[in-house]
Formats: structure tokens, C-alpha cells, sequence
């Protein structure tokens, strides 16, 4: 893999892929700023989708485990959707093969901006759990249903999977932010594991900047799971509208200037 990079190359690329680890860690939507950081140094399109997803993943590993050490995770609902994410993510790439995804971009210019509205008006939403009024099955039978869906978003288009189903734990399931947030880096991670394998068979990770870009990522992934744990649901929040008004961004600049 003939790419080479400048030391300058890399002090722009990792600043970016820590604070992609830190958001990812508190709302999702950290490959909305990690993924563009692997562009601008010149990796090709599928290698820095590769090494995003390298660095991602480790970063996902560790905010996982502070979750799950702080109980912030409800398992069993959470694996459900992991494991239904894993069939989603195959439904989506495979009919990404046959359907432009550019009719999405329209739509989600018409949602983000609505999810957003409703969010802020929503004052109540995610700030209490009351996940556990709901029976388990239901839980689980929701919880499935979720992550088929946002498994298929992420196969399909991908950018804010995280953010998307945060949105959907909280809301639908009654999950706090904290708890919806802890649920959603299980299903991430499964994800991320499953892709990662596949660009690690094709070569199409570039590790002299995936394995710093790892390090960076964990530590952001470190810090802002922690941030969580000490500052609660109010900050996930604050964050969670600015990761909608990042993909918001993204969309349209897809749509017009791509």
C-alpha cells in the first residue's frame, strides 16, 4: 500500500480522531469527524474506511467496558439488538448494491432537523429511566426491532447509527440517556468487530495511522465515558443535538457539494 504520510499529516488527523472518540463516547456520530480527519490527509476512500473503523472500534471497546463496569448497560436488550443489528447491516449493504442511498440524504435533510426540534422540546426525554416499567420481552421484542432497523440504516448509508438509535432507546423504550447510550456502544461494537474483519481480510487498513489513530480514539472513547458517568444525562444531551447537527451538515454537503 504505497501511501505515505507527513509528520504534519498527523498532527492534523489525530486531534480530530481524539475529540471523534470523545462525542462518539457521550451522543455518537464520532465518524462524522474521524472519518472526514482519515480523508484530508489523502488515504483512498475504502482504506480510511478501514482504518476509521480500526480506530473506532478499539475506541468503542473501552467506553463499552466503562459502561458496563458503571451497570450502565440493560444486556440482555442490548444484545438482542446487536444480533439483529449484524442481520440489519447485511440487509442494508446488500441493498445499497441495488438502491442509491442519495434518496436517504433527502429524507434525513426533512427528519434531522424535525428529531432536533423535538428533542430540545422534549425536556423529559432521556433524563429519567423508566425502561423498567416496560415488560422484558417487550424490551427485548423493541430492542430487536431496533437494532434490525438502524442495522440496515448503518449497512446501507451509516453516518449517525449511534445517535439514531440512542434517539430510539430513549424515546420509544424510555431509557435514560445514560442506560440508552451504554445499550448502543453494544450494538456498535458487534458492528464495528464484523466490519472491521472484513476490511482486515482486504487489506484496506493502514495501520501506521490506524494504531495511533486507535490510541487517540480510546483515550477520547476514555475520557468522554467517564465525563458521562460523573455528569449524567444533561451532557449526553447537549452533546446528542450537536451529533444531529453534524450528520445534518454532512447530509447536505453530500448532497450539494459532493
Amino acid at each position: 500500500m504505497m501511501i505515505s504520510l507527513s509528520p504534519l499529516d498527523y498532527a492534523i488527523a489525530l486531534p480530530f480522531i481524539f475529540l471523534a472518540g470523545f462525542i462518539d463516547a457521550i451522543a455518537g456520530g464520532g465518524g462524522l469527524i474521524s472519518l472526514p480527519a482519515y480523508w484530508s490527509i489523502g488515504l483512498p476512500p475504502h482504506v480510511a474506511l478501514g482504518t476509521n473503523k480500526f480506530s473506532s472500534c478499539f475506541g468503542t471497546l473501552f467506553s463499552t467496558l466503562n459502561y458496563f463496569r458503571a451497570k450502565m448497560i440493560d444486556i440482555p436488550v442490548a444484545l438482542a439488538s446487536a444480533a439483529l443489528a449484524l442481520v440489519g447491516s447485511w440487509l442494508g449493504a446488500s441493498t445499497a448494491l441495488r438502491v442509491s442511498p442519495k434518496l436517504l440524504n433527502y429524507l434525513l435533510v426533512i427528519l434531522i432537523p424535525i428529531i432536533t426540534v423535538v428533542s430540545l422540546s422534549s425536556r423529559k426525554m432521556g433524563l429519567k429511566n423508566n425502561a423498567h416499567l416496560l415488560k422484558l420481552g417487550y424490551r427485548l421484542t423493541l430492542g430487536s426491532i431496533a437494532g434490525l432497523v438502524i442495522g440496515f440504516y448503518d449497512g446501507f448509508f451509516g453516518p449517525g447509527t449511534g445517535t439514531f438509535l440512542i434517539l430510539i432507546y430513549a424515546s420509544l423504550m424510555h431509557y435514560d440517556f445514560i442506560k440508552a447510550n451504554g445499550n448502543t456502544k453494544v450494538v456498535n461494537l458487534a458492528s464495528n468487530v464484523a466490519a472491521l474483519i472484513t476490511f482486515a481480510v482486504s487489506g484496506s487498513i493502514f495501520f501506521p495511522i490506524a494504531i495511533p489513530g486507535a490510541i487517540c480514539g480510546i483515550t477520547g472513547n476514555i475520557i468522554g465515558s467517564k465525563l458521562v458517568i460523573l455528569k449524567g444525562n444533561k451532557l449526553i444531551k447537549e452533546v446528542f443535538i450537536l451529533a444531529l447537527l453534524l450528520l445534518l451538515a454532512r447530509i447536505v454537503y453530500n448532497l450539494f457539494f459532493s
